[in-house]
């Protein structure tokens, strides 16, 4: 399995960071996409989270920098299995890193997130896209 990262940034208008990304080469990945966040791929291996500013407060309790001032982001790695992901984490931990979020089971994708040494937000997953939850199919009138 080729790993893949996905790099998560807050924004204040989604439709437009969206067109923005397009802009520059990127496609959006609608099954990963809503009206708080979109998934902009760049390649195979590469991704752009967009998260409005509510959204993105989802996964950290530090404040939302001023990107326009400094830089934030939470970088994201899939690994292999669920055992690959504490693995890593646990590494990081013993390593001197800082949980900065309890681990999450979302049904079809398992995380765990570290904060390194100099504050730079981790999470480490494992997704079974078989198990992501199908939408509900509108009837039509």
């Amino acid at each position: 399995m080729n790993s893949k990262i996905f790099i998560n940034l807050a924004v204040t208008d989604l439709p437009r960071a969206m067109e923005f990304y397009t802009a520059v080469g990127f496609t959006n990945n609608p099954m990963f996409t809503d009206d708080s966040a979109a998934a902009m791929q760049f390649s195979e291996g590469i991704y752009v989270m967009l998260l409005l500013h509510k959204r993105f407060s989802d996964f950290t309790e530090k404040e939302i920098a001023d990107t326009k001032r400094s830089s934030a982001a939470i970088y994201s790695l899939e690994l292999e299995s669920v055992d690959e992901v504490n693995k890593m984490a646990d590494k990081a931990l013993n390593a001197g890193a800082r949980q900065f979020s309890e681990p999450k089971d979302y049904g079809f994708m398992q995380q765990r997130s570290f904060e390194d040494l100099d504050g730079h937000l981790w999470e480490v997953f494992y997704m079974d896209i078989s198990k992501f939850p199908q939408p509900q199919q509108q009837a039509t009138a």
